[in-house]
Formats: C-alpha cells, sequence, structure tokens
C-alpha cells in the first residue's frame, strides 16, 4: 500500500529560504540541494517508516531522513506522510508538550 506524501505550507517555505540562502553563494549548489532534498523523499510513499525516529521527541511516528546536512522531518498518520520540516542538521527541535 502507497501512502500519500503531502508538504506542510511550512517545509516548503523551509525548502525556499534554504535555497535562497545558498543562491547568495551559488545558484547552481542551491539546485543541487533543493534536488536532493526531493529526491530524498521520493521513497516515503512507499517506505513511510525507512527515516529514523526524531530523537527529540522519540515517537515512532515523527522521523527524519537527511540530505547533505538538512533534516527532513516527517509524520507518519494513518496512510500520509507529511513534510514538516526542513531544517539544518545542527538546529535541535523543541517538543511541545
Amino acid at each position: 500500500m502507497a501512502y500519500q506524501v503531502v508538504w506542510s505550507p511550512n517545509a516548503i517555505e523551509d525548502v525556499d529560504e534554504i535555497a535562497a540562502y545558498i543562491c547568495r553563494s551559488s545558484s547552481s549548489y542551491a539546485g543541487v540541494v533543493v534536488s536532493k532534498i526531493l529526491d530524498t523523499t521520493r521513497n516515503l510513499s512507499d517506505f513511510p517508516f525507512s527515516g529514523r525516529v526524531v530523537p527529540e521527541f522519540g515517537n515512532e511516528s515523527i522521523r527524519e531522513k537527511f540530505a547533505y546536512s538538512y533534516r527532513i522531518i516527517y509524520k507518519v498518520q494513518d496512510e500520509t506522510v507529511t513534510i514538516t520540516a526542513v531544517i539544518h542538521g545542527e538546529k535541535l527541535l523543541v517538543a511541545n508538550k
């Protein structure tokens, strides 16, 4: 069974901001990074649990994959994978209690 993969508006904005930041130095490298981020998410419809559990949350349904130095955070719920954020790998997430 294939899951539906959707991008949250925040995750799309994150990728746009990453591209704009990298583009200041190299537009070609910005394109490479964005392509890698998108490629990393392509198999999530077939393998939603392939990413590791996000350590800050410890919740089996909140997972991440990596593209270069960026963390692609996503949530698996029912038959949907929602990409919620794309952040720099050194940034820690804060769990809302």
